[in-house]
């Protein structure tokens, strides 16, 4: 029966440690914003969509908040890499998915 129980708990810190993410901002991504509005990208323009996906359950719904701040890091990464500076969610979170717009909003001088 110890067993038992030392072998569930192992499984059970696994499945915990395996739903925690740590996505981080890549430093171009830095550069991109997210906004909430259209109104705020209506003289931008658009570059195209980009997917972000993570792992929304483990066994559990992880925390929703958390989930939106690692798929918005995701797709400022994304968006840093075509170009853009600016996103903005044009989903809902599903299964762990949202895609976002993307727009160059400033002329940049940098180089990707």
């Amino acid at each position: 029966m110890k067993k038992i129980l030392i072998v569930f708990c192992c499984v059970l810190l696994l499945l915990i440690l395996s739903s925690c993410a740590w996505v981080k901002v890549s430093p171009k991504g830095e550069g991109v914003r997210l906004v909430q509005s259209t109104r705020t990208v209506e003289s931008c323009k658009k570059l195209g969509n980009v997917n972000a996906k993570v792992v929304g359950k483990v066994v559990f719904d992880r925390d929703a908040e958390k989930v939106a701040g690692e798929l918005a890091a995701l797709a400022r990464n994304e968006a840093a890499l075509i170009g853009g500076d600016t996103i903005i969610s044009i989903s809902e979170i599903s299964d762990g998915r949202r895609t976002f717009a993307v727009y160059q909003c400033f002329q940049s001088n940098r180089n990707y």
